[in-house]
């Protein structure tokens, strides 16, 4: 299987340089393509699909009308980090990690950066993430975000950039680790040939950590999800079983004397952490919504006098606000005197009539976003879209522009791709997974997402996109 014709021009390829000489790290890799034929590959391909189906890898669209369950399309071609470009990527989310735990940690008991104006006071306040009854509280061991996934792109140049935080409930890990598991039997041997960091440990040290939430020396961990019908219940699952733990309801839940127990066939027993996938204001109708079937009435009074830890804490999400984000070069100057070693991409903030009037008048040239929304909806991309939905968004952004945020638009790096029977290039994002116990630990891999359709920079699972395996060297 060859690869030319491979187009690279104006691109920041990962395995090819401008002139199609592939990158050194790729080398074997390549080698080991090239001896495949055609059809050996296109059946490697086929049976990633077959696997993903018989393991239950699935995912449901809340907005697809025909309602079936859908794999993440596993590419075969795996995307390769070299060594050096990774230690620069886990030192920047350390960094990264370590300042919004304390931006966190800071606005809800007392918001010093908020009184010097580091960080518009009325930019957090009113962020329908930002949760009154978290003030004054100091969360076990004081960590905030124990489970981080941090969306990276990679420009033009092949500068790596912090596209967004998701400190909330970050998706995708069991992809990342089921995606190795069929990548190791389509190429025996070649991993460990390459030199590609092992992954497979994650359950444990996820497990490690939330067990050192807890001042116990046996303390009993569970995963609380909504249910079967939530898009990432397959992940919820496969945690809790890869972790030995239970998988719980809300319903499976009681809150007594403010403690919290789970239900068994042999009585009540003491829950010591929730690993909760399951959203703020759903998790508990005594203080947030009241309408919510999903969680545990008493649960949030229960984390707040120390009795029960969740991971991630209540209240994080205000940290990966959209518009926060824009601030966070100067909350890591602000808590640890360094500049960040990975930058934002920069970012106009649509509640600035500056910024405002510069996106209503460039508008075709950007990436406009809704500060609260995620998983690529509420988006413009303005290079790829018409005048009249240019226009649409015109008109929301002048409606509500605190909404709004506007970014330049990134010529994402490209990693070759299966597209029918050859080899093209699509474009990809990288989220890395990051665990905040003891100390700050970035996972030796990650989740690479891949627009499927060409010239497409969508690369949301909901959109569309498909995933790669992502092999990080050990140089």
């Amino acid at each position: 299987m060859k690869f030319q014709p491979y187009v690279t021009e104006h691109i920041y390829d990962e395995m090819f340089e401008s002139n199609e000489k592939c990158r050194s790290h790729y080398a074997m890799f390549k080698e080991k393509i090239e001896d495949l034929s055609t059809r050996k590959l296109m059946q490697l391909q086929h049976s990633t699909d077959k696997a993903q189906r018989a393991i239950g890898m699935t995912f449901n669209v809340y907005h697809d009308k025909k309602g079936k369950e859908k794999i993440l399309p596993l590419d075969i071609i795996p995307r390769v980090i070299n060594g050096k470009d990774w230690e620069v990527i886990e030192k920047g989310l350390a960094q990264r990690i370590e300042a919004l735990n304390l931006f966190l940690q800071d606005i809800y008991n007392g918001g010093k950066i908020l009184k010097d104006k580091i960080v518009p006071e009325e930019l957090v306040l009113s962020s329908q993430d930002y949760l009154d009854p978290c003030s004054g509280i100091t969360p076990p061991k004081g960590r905030w975000c124990h489970i981080i996934g941090t969306d990276l792109v990679r420009d033009g140049k092949g500068h790596f950039y912090v596209l967004e935080d998701n400190l909330r409930c970050p998706s995708g890990v069991s992809y990342m680790l089921e995606n190795r598991e069929i990548l190791k039997r389509a190429f025996p041997q070649l991993l460990s040939s390459m030199g590609v960091r092992p992954v497979s440990d994650y359950p444990i040290k996820l497990l490690n950590m939330l067990q050192y939430m807890s001042d116990k020396a046996k303390p009993t961990v569970v995963v609380l999800t909504p249910g079967v019908f939530n898009s990432a219940y397959f992940e919820h699952s496969y945690l809790a079983n890869e972790m030995g733990v239970t998988l719980v309801t809300g319903q499976d839940l009681i809150v007594e004397n403010d403690f919290v127990f789970m239900q068994t066939t042999k009585g009540l027993k003491q829950v010591d952490v929730i690993y909760r996938r399951i959203d703020d204001k759903f998790m508990d109708p005594m203080t947030f919504r009241k309408d919510s079937l999903l969680g545990t009435p008493g649960l949030f009074r229960a984390f707040k006098k120390g009795n029960v830890a969740l991971a991630n804490a209540p209240g994080t999400g205000v940290a990966d606000d959209k518009a926060v984000y824009a601030y966070v070069p100067r909350i890591i100057k602000y808590y640890l005197g360094e500049d960040p070693i990975i930058e934002n991409v920069p970012t106009y903030l649509c509640r600035e009539e500056k910024d405002k009037k510069y996106v209503l008048e460039n508008i075709g040239n950007l990436v406009v976003k809704e500060t609260n929304a995620a998983g690529g909806y509420g988006m413009l991309i303005g290079p790829k879209t018409t005048k009249s939905e240019h226009e649409k968004f015109k008109k929301l952004i002048s409606s509500n522009p605190s909404n709004y945020i506007a970014q330049p638009t990134l010529s994402l790096s490209t990693v070759p791709t299966i597209s029918k029977s050859k080899i093209d290039g699509r474009h990809v994002d990288l989220r890395p997974y990051v665990l905040y116990g003891e100390k700050v630990e970035v996972i030796p891999g990650a989740l690479t997402r891949v627009a499927l359709k060409k010239g497409s920079l969508v690369v949301n699972s909901s959109q569309g996109g498909g995933s790669k395996d992502t092999w990080v060297l050990y140089n």
